[in-house]
């Protein structure tokens, strides 16, 4: 899908049929450097960023400094905690958005070694991967392009590696399916696991603890759920999972520093890329 405006050009791409279920997808964009900040949101996917103009700058995240941290390219793992950044100059990237179990396997690493921080791709992918491949990116004759590569690319990755093994698989679809209002008593009784099996798989190929991912897989849910579905922000919060409204608010301020209404308010309206290819709404701008 393409889309223009004011703010830039982004594009997007679903992955290859080859990659379905490790690469939710690709987005491209070139946006000029206005000083407009976005806001991404807790989720337990992986963000791969390969770009070459001017470097995205992190004003807040993981390991939040005395100033912006600057990056060309880098990988974004599960987060539980909002990142907002920004481009001064013309910003000109393509973005690949894994889901845990993907990244594990087209990345070859251990989740945990990227969960809620942000890396160099290189210290993953090996020295020199990035600037071979934001190389080729940058001097492709289009979009088209582009994606064919990202798809060779990860393909090669994925195939050379072995999949999850069904034990992850299980248990991360049963927590996924029902938004993350499954207790760990639960997934042990559903998966015949013991809680310390459920809690070394979840390390490994999604990187955060399974009480950690419920509680960002509730937030998504009541973030994306469309408002002529629910009369009231309790009825809401009981509808995701919430033990009230309450509890659902002080939710939202720990992920993403806004209330339940303003975070709505900012989603919806102000930025055209507002939700990825998985259904979850992932990043807006703010002024």
């Amino acid at each position: 899908m393409f889309e223009s405006g004011g703010e830039g050009v982004f594009i997007r791409h679903r992955a290859s049929v080859v990659l379905r279920g490790q690469v939710i997808g690709y987005r491209g964009y070139r946006l000029p450097g206005r000083g407009l900040l976005r806001v991404t949101l807790p989720t337990a996917t992986v963000t791969l960023v390969l770009g070459w103009a001017a470097p995205l700058e992190v004003h807040a995240g993981p390991g939040g400094g005395n100033g912006p941290d600057r990056w060309l390219s880098m990988i974004a793992g599960p987060q539980t905690a909002h990142v907002l950044a920004g481009y001064r100059g013309t910003g000109h990237a393509v973005e690949v958005d894994f889901t845990a179990l993907g990244a594990h396997r087209c990345m070859g690493i251990p989740l945990h070694h990227l969960a809620q921080t942000l890396i160099h791709p290189d210290e993953v992918m090996g020295t020199g991967w990035t600037e071979r491949t934001t190389e080729q990116l940058a001097t492709a004759p289009n979009w088209g392009s582009r994606w064919a590569l990202l798809d060779t690319i990860f393909a090669i990755q994925c195939v050379d590696r072995p999949p999850p093994p069904p034990s992850a698989v299980g248990a991360w679809e049963l927590l996924r399916a029902r938004h993350g209002r499954v207790t760990l008593s639960e997934l042990t009784e559903n998966t015949g696991l013991g809680r310390r099996r459920i809690q070394a798989l979840f390390r490994d190929y999604v990187g955060l603890p399974p009480q950690t991912v419920s509680r960002v897989l509730r937030f998504q849910r009541a973030l994306t759920t469309p408002p002529g579905r629910y009369r009231s922000l309790a009825e809401l919060a009981a509808m995701s999972g919430y033990h009230d409204q309450a509890h659902m608010s002080r939710d939202f301020r720990t992920l993403s520093g806004h209330t339940p209404t303003q975070l709505f308010r900012l989603a919806r309206t102000k930025h055209p890329d507002n939700t990825d290819n998985a259904g979850y709404l992932n990043d807006f701008a703010i002024p």
